[in-house]
């Protein structure tokens, strides 16, 4: 089995080999995020291929070779809120809220949780995906979305409780 940390070095001199092995370790987390913020599969995808390649170009440029999980979800959380923001330009001319979410065999994930995920607002949404999928505290949640750590805890015990309620 190999060392995933060691990869990070080598990727960062531009081995593509280390690098897809480091992105493959990671991809179905990135993807599971993107695609509960975004509600979209199609746009989950895009978002995390744009992450991906950004962070390619950017690699040489991670300072710590540890951070490379995070720094990743950074860089995804970022096309996610900018998609984010699309969506809300786009409101106005369509009901986001209407867009199916397509139910694909391979997925483990029920369709309870899907149609509970659409009730959160965008905000909710990132901050829940960010402490589930991608394994952030709400103190680093706060950081990467720039509020209060406490808003994020309550934020994210409303999303709980919202999500809780959808599904009993």
């Amino acid at each position: 089995m190999v060392d995933l940390q060691s990869l990070v070095p080598a990727a960062k001199k531009g081995d593509q080999t280390a690098f897809s092995q480091l992105y493959q370790d990671i991809y179905k987390d990135l993807y599971k995020f993107a695609f509960y913020c975004l509600k979209n599969e199609s746009d989950a995808e895009d978002a995390v291929s744009e992450a991906v390649m950004d962070a390619w170009e950017s690699l040489p440029k991670l300072r710590q070779n540890d951070s490379f999980r995070s720094w990743m979800f950074k860089i995804l959380s970022a096309k996610c809120k900018r998609k984010m923001k699309s969506y809300a330009r786009r409101r106005e001319e369509t009901d986001i809220d209407e867009v199916e979410i397509p139910v694909l065999e391979e997925r483990d994930d029920s369709m309870e949780l899907r149609r509970a995920m659409k009730i959160l607002s965008d905000e909710e949404r990132l901050i829940v995906s960010l402490i589930i999928f991608g394994g952030y505290d709400s103190g680093e949640v706060a950081d990467m979305l720039r509020l209060n750590r406490n808003t994020v805890r309550s934020k994210h015990s409303r999303a709980l409780a919202k999500l809780r309620e959808a599904l009993s």
